[in-house]
């Protein structure tokens, strides 16, 4: 087996881990019903979307699919702190309701610790980095477009 083989294959283990991840996530969205209100539908938006750029670019190859695919990796590494931040406010305004007298130190322990996991969006992180990692110096980048 060449090293070209071995990175070909090494490359698309990493999409496979890409989308088993991807395809868990959306259904522990679902469980949680991660639905209340729009902004909560943009993970789901992101990772069908990473779904099937994946299913593109695993059938395609090309440079244009990879582009996309690459594209997507990036919205997934931008949305990961927003919604880190969205989780972040959700705690913060019901730790606010629920006891208005906790303040300081206390108060941020009981945000971080919220209803809302403040860490989980970071998840959209680690796929975008991954699927990034997979297009790094690719050899579809260095084709002309047929």
């Amino acid at each position: 087996m060449t090293t070209d083989d071995m990175l070909s294959l090494l490359r698309r283990g990493l999409l496979v881990l890409l989308v088993i991840g991807a395809t868990g996530l959306v259904a522990e969205l679902v469980l949680l019903e991660h639905y209340e209100d729009a902004p909560q539908f943009i993970p789901f938006g992101l990772l069908l979307l990473t779904l099937i750029v994946t299913a593109w670019h695993w059938m395609d190859g090309k440079k244009r699919s990879l582009r996309a695919f690459q594209t997507v990796m990036l919205l997934l590494v931008i949305a990961g702190p927003i919604g880190m931040f969205l989780h972040l406010k959700g705690n913060y305004a019901a730790e606010r309701e629920f006891d208005p007298s906790v303040l300081g130190l206390d108060l941020w322990l009981e945000v971080i610790r919220g209803e809302a996991p403040m860490l989980a969006p970071g998840t959209l992180v680690q796929f975008g980095l991954l699927g990034l990692l997979y297009a790094y110096r690719h050899p579809a980048l260095s084709k002309k477009e047929d």
